[in-house]
């Protein structure tokens, strides 16, 4: 119980980018085939959704997370990724992280991250990029979102998956070069506030279990959790613990059922 209540405050007095940093890019060394963590090498065309992100966070320093393609001119990703941020290269169609099929620049002008998106308690972790109209392919295609309804799942049970180039352990300085892909399970909210405390696992946070130290971890921030049955992307990859990647807590996402309308006012895609 000490573990946890540390963990809390921790958690309750770092920003996101504490939690999940926007890692500087650099060359990684070593093994390049990695894990998410502890997890699987993506093939080519696995993930046509996926979208990665070199963020330009100030004219001299770049920064890495990544995102979901969810129709012909929008991104979706984290507010803690795109926050304050100069611009962004958009790469779709990749599995080796920067060779894509089609790269986009954008400015911070074609960002919109969610006006009550709050640091401090990570709140509304959610922002979209506006790219110019992209032409689906075999290795570009969009993810679909839940439908806009009046109640939902959940999904407590369901298992997911999430994807990403972030860091392939803890003790990797870097992202990684290749695709990494994970299979997970959801847990309730409770469970997962057990670890990070109410104030910080609300409503709008979904939670996955992490045994044997398969997660997501630092860069994947802002990318896809799809459910594996159908292939909907019910979340997208916010917070873990400081802790490390590899311990055991649960990872956490935005939860987005709970952003269906404001998706919708933004960008007019719905189902």
């Amino acid at each position: 119980m000490k573990i946890f209540i540390a963990l809390v405050l921790a958690l309750a007095t770092v920003s996101a980018e504490e939690i999940y940093s926007r890692n500087i890019v650099v060359p990684v060394v070593g093994d390049s085939e990695g894990r998410i963590t502890n997890g699987n090498t993506a093939t080519v065309g696995q993930f046509p959704y996926q979208v990665g992100l070199s963020l330009q966070v100030t004219p001299t320093a770049a920064a890495w997370c990544g995102g979901s393609l969810i129709g012909k001119e929008w991104v979706l990703t984290a507010a803690h990724c795109t926050d304050g941020i100069i611009g962004a290269t958009v790469y779709l169609g990749a599995t080796v992280r920067t060779s894509a099929e089609v790269t986009y620049k954008v400015s911070n002008k074609d960002i919109i991250v969610h006006s009550a998106w709050r640091p401090s308690n990570l709140r509304n972790d959610i922002s979209l990029i506006k790219i110019p109209a992209v032409s689906y392919s075999a290795k570009i295609q969009p993810v679909k979102l839940p439908a806009i309804s009046n109640s939902y799942s959940t999904y407590a049970g369901d298992y997911v998956i999430a994807s990403g180039w972030g860091r392939i352990s803890d003790a990797a300085v870097s992202v990684t070069n290749n695709l990494q892909w994970a299979r997970m399970q959801v847990i309730n909210n409770n469970v997962c506030a057990a670890s990070y405390g109410s104030s910080i696992v609300v409503s709008s946070t979904l939670c996955v279990s992490t045994p044997g130290g398969v997660s997501t971890c630092n860069g994947d921030s802002g990318g896809p959790l799809v459910l594996e049955s159908t292939k909907v992307q019910i979340g997208l990859t916010s917070f873990g613990s400081s802790a490390g990647c590899e311990k055991g807590f649960p990872a956490a996402f935005t939860r987005l059922t709970s952003y269906l309308d404001w998706i919708k006012v933004n960008t007019g895609i719905s189902y």
